[in-house]
Formats: structure tokens, C-alpha cells, sequence
């Protein structure tokens, strides 16, 4: 299993998802302004990493606030994670996550500042744990999904790489592989940058498991060819009525599985399902820089001057999910009412 991120004394250090696979590189953040900027410039990407991230961030800014007083203590540190926050507004992960590490400092009024930060750095090595352990349950929970000899379509990474490890759809991949099934995964090459290409088909051949790469405008022909048996992906933000905000590129897969017949699978943990988001529409879907399209590194393959529409994300209606496979068990149709029994037997 491929480790994403970690304590290093007082540092937090982070795989840098850029430079794979060229290179096995480790990103250094010594303050909560180097997370924001690891976050922003996809060093760590993935919802439920996006939030270990977040919460190591909230520690490290907590270390950085020179006072005695409670008070002054906790105005420093909601500042800094309302700055944390913007950093990419998409995933709810990361939401969940300053929320919990704040909820932690506000129920210790009663302590010192430098329990409350030493506090804050356990709660966060804890937000990692926990992660992997679910990400392990959400493997158990949805491999009986996947049939003996299927060739599985995956979008983006959603494996270890985007997690605190093991991965929510490359987990139910791994588990089934682990339980013996003969599979193989193709993986769409998820412009504009490329994680399928770089970080799914990486990890998986690391894994020893049988991956092909297609180019992302190949997936629908694969399909009409019957070259694909189930389609899984991770996801970003889930809405109460189980709309899926994931990948760009997410949404046109899901359509395609539906068109052929092919059952479209979303893996994600409880923390990514936003219960007080009613649909899709309410999911802000965070615009990136028009160059991450318009050139490959530092070479432009554009013309000059060239507008550009880049949106990170889309959003998949619930009508074209086929089953959410959480760490609590496999929700299904009618979402809604699952969701909300879900949350209320938690």
C-alpha cells in the first residue's frame, strides 16, 4: 500500500502526486500555509486525503499560535480554517474535517492552549487511522459487487494514493482481487491531468493487477463492444438525494454504463455524503486554471490567447447510480431515504 501522507516530527510530509511516476518524491510542509498550497496545487488530491490533509494543516497552524489565552487562541484558529476551507471547495472532506478539528477545540475550554494543540495533532493522526480502516471496510463491503472474471472502468484515482490508504474504489478493486477473483481494470486517462494515467494504472501495477489505460473519449465504444462488466469510481461530495459530485468526466461514464446496461458503482465513505446539500445543483464545482488544459507542463499546444473552460468537477445524478458502497454498507435506491437512515443509525 502506498503511503500519501504522514507526520514527520513537526513537519507533515506528503507524497507529491505530481511527480508520479517519474519519481517518488516527498512534499515538506512545515505550516498550515504550505498544506493550503500543497492542497491547491494538487501535491495531495482526493477527497478523503484533501481532509487527513486539512486536519494535519489545522495542527500545524495551531502550533504557529503564540498565545496563552484560550480565546485568542481559538480566534487565531478558526482564521486559519476559514483560509483552509477555500483551498478547494469541492470536496466535503475537507469540510468535515476542519469541523471535527474545531468541534475538538472548542469542547477543551476547560485545558491549556498546549494540551489543546497536542490534542489537535492526535485527533488528526486519528482521522488518518480511522480512514484506512474504512477505506478497508468499504473494500469488504462492495467486492461482492465485482463477478469473477469482470473488467472493471474506473475514472480518476480513487486508490490509496487519493486516501489515507488502501483507496474507496480501488479498495473494492483490491478486495476482490485479494479474495481471489480473476479481474482487470481499464482505467480512463482523466485529463487535464491525468490521474488515471499516472496514479491508478501506477498503483494497480504495483498491486500486480491487470490494468489497461483508455483515452477518455474511448470509454463508450469499449462499452457498445462489451469490453466493460461494471464501472466504479470514488467520489468528491455525495448530496442527500445521493447525486455524486466527482472528476470531470465522471458524469458522461455514468450515462454511457446506463446506455449499455452496465452497472454504475460510487465508493465512498460516510464523511463524503453532505446530508445538508438536498441536490446535485447545491454542490459548488470549484473552476480551474484555463493553462491545465491549454498546455502539458511548460508547452503550450494551444493557440495563443485561447479561451479555455475547466471545470474540476461534474455532477452525476442519482438516476444513473447504480449503488453507493459506504464503510456502513451498500445503499441503493431510493437514495434519500437510505441516506438519512444511514445518518441516523450511525
Amino acid at each position: 500500500m502506498i503511503p500519501t501522507i504522514k507526520w514527520d516530527g513537526a513537519s507533515v510530509r506528503m507524497l507529491d502526486q505530481r511527480k508520479i511516476p517519474s519519481s517518488i518524491e516527498w512534499y515538506s510542509c512545515r505550516g498550515y500555509k504550505d498544506v493550503i498550497n500543497a492542497i491547491q496545487g494538487m501535491v495531495i488530491r482526493g477527497a478523503p486525503a484533501i481532509g487527513i490533509a486539512a486536519a494535519m494543516g489545522l495542527a500545524l497552524g495551531a502550533y504557529s499560535i503564540k498565545t496563552k489565552s484560550y480565546r485568542t487562541f481559538m480566534e487565531k484558529l478558526c482564521a486559519i480554517a476559514e483560509k483552509m476551507l477555500l483551498s478547494r471547495p469541492t470536496a466535503v472532506n475537507l469540510k468535515w474535517a476542519v469541523e471535527r478539528m474545531k468541534g475538538l477545540a472548542e469542547s477543551m475550554a476547560d485545558r491549556s492552549v498546549e494540551e489543546i494543540k497536542a490534542s489537535l495533532r492526535k485527533e488528526s493522526e486519528k482521522i488518518l487511522a480511522e480512514d484506512i480502516e474504512i477505506n478497508q471496510r468499504i473494500g469488504k463491503n462492495g467486492q461482492g459487487l465485482i463477478p469473477d472474471g469482470a473488467t472493471i472502468l474506473t475514472h480518476c484515482n480513487a486508490g490509496s494514493l487519493a486516501t489515507g490508504g488502501y483507496g474507496t474504489a480501488l479498495g473494492v478493486i483490491r478486495a476482490a482481487h485479494e479474495k481471489g477473483n480473476v479481474i482487470e481494470v481499464i482505467a480512463d486517462e482523466t485529463r487535464p491531468w491525468l490521474q488515471g494515467l499516472r496514479l491508478t494504472a501506477f498503483e494497480l501495477m504495483e498491486d500486480g493487477i491487470p490494468v489497461s489505460v483508455i483515452a477518455d473519449n474511448a470509454a463508450g465504444s469499449l462499452m457498445r463492444q462489451r469490453r466493460i462488466d461494471v464501472v466504479i469510481t470514488g467520489a468528491d461530495r455525495i448530496a442527500a438525494n445521493g447525486d455524486v459530485a466527482n472528476k470531470i468526466g465522471t458524469y458522461q461514464v455514468a450515462v454511457l454504463a446506463r446506455a449499455n446496461g452496465i452497472p454504475f458503482y460510487v465508493a465512498a465513505p460516510l464523511s463524503t455524503i453532505d446530508a445538508s446539500v438536498r441536490n446535485g445543483n447545491m454542490i459548488p464545482v470549484e473552476e480551474r486554471e484555463g493553462k491545465e488544459i491549454s498546455q502539458i507542463g511548460k508547452v503550450k499546444i494551444g493557440p495563443p490567447g485561447v479561451r479555455v473552460i475547466n471545470p474540476a468537477f461534474d455532477i452525476t445524478p442519482a438516476r444513473y447510480v447504480s449503488a453507493i458502497i459506504t464503510e456502513k454498507g451498500i445503499v441503493k435506491r431510493p437514495f434519500r431515504r437510505e441516506i438519512k437512515v444511514l445518518f441516523e443509525n450511525r
